[in-house]
């Protein structure tokens, strides 16, 4: 008897090969790259809703949203994605079109089912031009939809910090931590409300705990070496200042922020001898 020969396994088409190459670029930082290949699918399928996703998401983390508009533009025409619309007021709002970007916005949170990333970008533009109020309401109002409250919970955080309503923010945050204790943005967040409130122990902990989810963060680390230094431990703050300004001069100088306005810490004459005194192990 005679065997049946083995199919042969199906091979990947090239359209889908080079958008899994794109998306992979994407996820290593190399948007020029995903750039070229997600082009390349598109000269020959116009249509293709995630390469258009793939090029203007490498656009925009190229700073040229000017660029992504059309493209962005002509797919949400076609495909009504309410992924691709998110993306177009992102772009929009890059470019300095705002109130077109906020229009898109409103038109993609009003669609059924609801997609909660574009409720969450226009939380963020509203929040960005002052009108928290109606940021709070429309992220409550999506709140019974949502699956996973805990991004809706963080933004809702966010805005209520830009409003100085600590207790609220706290509150969230805390929710937040409670069932998800590994949440990096909650931990920071809630840091955050802990030393504006002038717990700098408690938020040294949290930021100790971010740090240990993402230990190569300066600016995280920075802010643990502000604690420090008002919380009297002026040695440990300092040398934590020096680590975060070794990730490069533009953290140098929010460390040397650091130091002048703590109560337990250093002011400087001239901003080279800051540096100079953050280089310098020895002091």
């Amino acid at each position: 008897m005679s065997k049946r020969p083995h199919s042969a396994p199906e091979r990947p088409s090239p359209g889908n090969l080079a958008l899994d190459n794109a998306m992979l670029a994407l996820q290593m930082q190399r948007p020029d790259e995903a750039e070229r290949l997600a082009a390349g699918v598109l000269k020959s399928n116009r249509g293709d809703v995630v390469a258009v996703q793939i090029l203007g998401r490498a656009l925009l983390l190229q700073n040229r949203p000017d660029e992504a508009i059309e493209p962005l533009m002509k797919s949400a025409r076609r495909s009504g994605d309410p992924q691709i619309e998110t993306l177009l007021a992102m772009a929009l709002a890059a470019a300095g079109k705002n109130d077109e970007a906020v229009d898109q916005l409103r038109r993609t949170t009003a669609r059924r089912p609801p997609f909660l990333p574009a409720f969450l970008e226009l939380a963020r533009q509203l929040g960005q031009t002052g009108h928290f109020d109606e940021a709070i309401v429309l992220l409550e109002s999506a709140l019974p939809f949502a699956t996973e409250v805990a991004d809706l919970q963080v933004a809702l955080g966010f805005v209520h910090i830009n409003r100085n309503d600590r207790v609220r923010a706290r509150a969230l945050f805390s929710q937040v931590l409670a069932t998800a204790p590994a949440r990096h943005d909650a931990l920071v967040a809630l840091a955050k409300v802990m030393a504006i409130s002038g717990e700098h122990r408690d938020a040294a902990e949290l930021y100790r705990r971010a740090l240990s989810l993402q230990p190569n963060d300066p600016v995280m680390r920075t802010n643990l070496g502000k604690c420090l230094l008002e919380m009297g431990e002026r040695d440990a703050g300092e040398a934590t200042l020096r680590a975060a300004a070794r990730a490069g001069a533009q953290l140098a100088g929010g460390a040397i922020t650091a130091l002048a306005a703590a109560s337990h810490g250093r002011f400087f004459l001239r901003p080279s001898v800051a540096a100079r005194f953050l280089r310098d192990d020895k002091n």
